[in-house]
């Protein structure tokens, strides 16, 4: 059987119209439909951001949401979730104990997806989802920070999260690490590797060698973080 050649279908669709649903079809086949998706659930937030600033979304898997929590759980005080997305890290936050649990993320239809699942989970009036720049969100009350970014972006991350964040503040990146500072502890493999980090006055918290997968003693007390939003790494 012979192949049809798809220059003559080409030329074919030129020479007529199309229906609703012929159309619906040609674009989904050229990938149309990919970029409309794109324009309308990611580039809004976007708009907003310089260019160097903007991560694009990527959903957290089950295993990369686990690593988070085992790094946080049994920590007090406020956790949020910079770049939150589709919200999973904080439901699963708000229900591992980790509370008050807030995301901060740009793009209004991710917020309203986020919402959503927490309305059907039952958790609607237990977490919080604001649309705000995490960029311009301050952090100087958060106790556990996570976060899903981009390499290119960390490095900036860094300066923000040193200035902001009060001594005995942890925070957790996934996938890719904090480019200068020294993890207390690593979780995971491969794409679902986590790292932590800790917060002290004289400086970020260091620890000997570790391998990978395996939690490290923290060298902050989790169990008693001292409010002094003034302090800063060094």
């Amino acid at each position: 059987m012979e192949q049809d050649d798809p220059t003559e279908e080409l030329t074919e669709l030129r020479e007529r119209r199309l229906g609703a649903l012929e159309l619906l079809q040609v674009a989904a086949g050229s990938g149309l439909t990919a970029y409309a998706v794109w324009a309308l659930l990611l580039q809004p937030g976007f708009r907003r951001v310089p260019l160097r600033l903007q991560v694009p979304y990527v959903g957290a898997s089950a295993q990369q949401v686990e690593n988070v929590l085992s790094l946080m759980r049994g920590r007090p005080g406020r956790m949020v979730d910079l770049g939150s997305g589709d919200g999973r890290i904080v439901l699963a936050a708000h229900r591992c104990g980790l509370r008050p649990a807030v995301g901060y993320e740009l793009n209004p239809w991710l917020v309203g997806l986020a919402r959503l699942h927490a309305w059907r989970a039952g958790y609607a009036s237990n977490v919080r989802y604001l649309r705000e720049d995490l960029w311009k969100v301050s952090l100087r009350d958060c106790y556990n920070v996570s976060v899903f970014l981009a390499p290119s972006v960390l490095p900036m991350l860094e300066t923000k999260l040193q200035a902001e964040l009060p001594m005995g503040a942890r925070v957790v990146s996934g996938r890719f690490p904090l480019p200068t500072w020294e993890p207390v502890a690593v979780m995971g493999e491969g794409l679902d590797r986590v790292w932590a980090y800790d917060i002290r006055c004289d400086g970020l918290s260091r620890e000997a060698a570790f391998s990978p997968g395996t939690p490290i003693q923290a060298a902050v007390d989790p169990g008693a973080p001292a409010a002094q939003p003034g302090c800063q790494t060094q």
